[in-house]
């Protein structure tokens, strides 16, 4: 049974910094490309961050980048998110989710952390 597992989520203030993790168990973590994305109230799931298998890659939605850095390490089956200088605009519920190496789609999906800004 594949699991992710977010934490790491909270309450900070504009500005401020939080770090995301994302535990996997269930799967072969090291052959997983691994995604960030976030839904805010009242709007649709978007993309955040990606991460390929072997951290060789990393790719940022552009209303993150400069901010926002993906990390993970295989050994631990762990993805991080940090953010830093974060606005009230990143208020969201944050999930990981992995996709195979031949898969267009992700395949697992964690449960969400919330992460809320104040101004």
């Amino acid at each position: 049974q594949v699991q992710l597992v977010e934490s790491g989520g909270g309450l900070v203030q504009a500005g401020g910094s939080l770090r995301l993790s994302c535990v996997a168990s269930g799967l072969t973590f090291s052959r997983y490309t691994m995604g960030w994305f976030r839904q805010a109230p009242g709007k649709e799931r978007e993309f955040v961050a990606v991460i390929s298998w072997s951290a060789a890659s990393t790719y940022y939605a552009d209303s993150v980048k400069g901010r926002f850095t993906v990390t993970r390490d295989n050994a631990e089956n762990t993805v991080y998110q940090q953010m830093t200088s974060l606005k009230p605009e990143d208020t969201a519920v944050y999930y990981c989710a992995g996709k195979g190496m031949a898969n267009q789609e992700y395949e697992y999906w964690g449960q969400g952390t919330q992460v809320t800004v104040s101004s």
